[in-house]
C-alpha cells in the first residue's frame, strides 16, 4: 500500500515570485528595468498588496530585485552576481563543518577537468583562447612582489582558465569556490610578514607559463598532470596539514 505523502501547495506570493523570477532569468525583464507598478501587478496576478509584497520579499532575498521606498521608489531588477551564490554556498559548507582542505581538493578536480576540456578543443579554438591566457600570464609578471595584487590577479587567472574550457556549469561551480578561496587569500596574506608571498608567486608564474606551453603543444595529458601537481603544492602551501573548518578560518 502506498503511503500518503503531504504535498506542499505553493502560496500565492510564491507563485507570483516564481513568475517574476522566470521573467528576470529569461531576460524578459532586463537588469535595471523597473517592475510594473504594484497596482498593475496586483491587477495582473489578481492578488492583494500583502501577497505581492511577500513576492517582492522573496525576490529581494534572492538578490534578484531591489525595492526602493518613497515617491520615486519601486522594484528594479538587479544583475545576477556570482557572489550571491558563493555566499550561500559558503554558509552551507560552513554549516556542514566542511574543511578548507575539502574546498581545495574540489577546486583541483574542477580545474584539472577544465584543462582536459580546453586541451580537447580544435586547434583554431584552442589558439584563440590561449592567446587570452598568455596575455594574463604576462600581466602577472609585474605583480609578483605585490601580495594582494598578485593574489587577486591569480584568482582571476584560475577563473579564466575554467571559463576558457567552455562549460558553463563547470565555470559557475568553480567561481563559487573561488569566492571562498579569495576570502582565504585575504586572511592568509594578513597573517604573514610583508614579502612572504614573493617566492610562491614566482613559482606560480612559472607553473602558469609551463601550463600554457603544454597546452600550446597540445600535450593535454602532461598539462593535466602538471596542473594537478601544481594545485597540490598550492594547497599544501596554503593550508598545510590543517583540517580546519571553513567556519574557523573565514571571516
Amino acid at each position: 500500500m502506498i503511503k500518503p505523502t503531504a504535498i506542499k501547495v505553493p502560496k500565492a506570493g510564491e507563485l507570483v515570485a516564481a513568475e517574476l523570477r522566470r521573467r528576470i532569468i529569461t531576460g524578459e525583464l532586463a537588469v535595471g528595468d523597473p517592475l510594473p507598478t504594484e497596482s498593475a501587478l496586483m491587477e495582473h496576478f489578481e492578488v492583494s498588496r500583502p501577497t505581492l509584497r511577500e513576492a517582492f520579499r522573496i525576490l529581494e532575498s534572492e538578490s534578484l530585485i531591489t525595492v526602493l521606498r518613497g515617491a520615486h521608489g519601486g522594484a528594479r531588477v538587479l544583475r545576477l552576481d556570482d557572489t550571491v551564490g558563493a555566499r550561500y554556498t559558503g554558509f552551507l559548507l560552513q554549516y556542514k563543518g566542511t574543511s578548507l582542505a575539502d574546498v581545495y581538493r574540489a577546486r583541483t578536480e574542477l580545474e584539472v577537468t577544465a584543462v582536459g576540456m580546453l586541451g580537447a578543443l580544435g586547434p583554431r579554438a584552442l589558439t584563440s583562447r590561449l592567446d587570452r591566457l598568455d596575455a594574463l600570464i604576462r600581466e602577472g609578471t609585474s605583480l609578483v612582489d605585490d601580495a594582494k595584487a598578485y593574489a587577486e590577479h591569480n584568482v582571476g587567472l584560475h577563473r579564466t582558465l575554467v571559463e576558457l574550457a567552455g562549460n558553463m556549469t563547470l565555470d559557475v561551480l568553480t567561481r563559487m569556490l573561488f569566492e571562498i578561496i579569495a576570502l582565504h587569500n585575504v586572511v592568509f596574506i594578513a597573517e604573514r610578514r610583508p614579502g612572504h608571498e614573493g617566492p610562491a608567486n614566482r613559482a606560480a608564474q612559472h607553473a602558469w607559463t609551463k601550463l600554457a606551453r603544454l597546452l600550446h603543444e597540445t600535450n593535454t595529458t602532461a598539462a593535466q598532470t602538471h596542473w594537478r601537481l601544481h594545485l597540490d603544492h598550492v594547497a599544501s602551501y596554503m593550508i598545510g596539514n590543517s583540517e580546519a573548518a571553513l567556519v574557523d578560518v573565514l571571516p
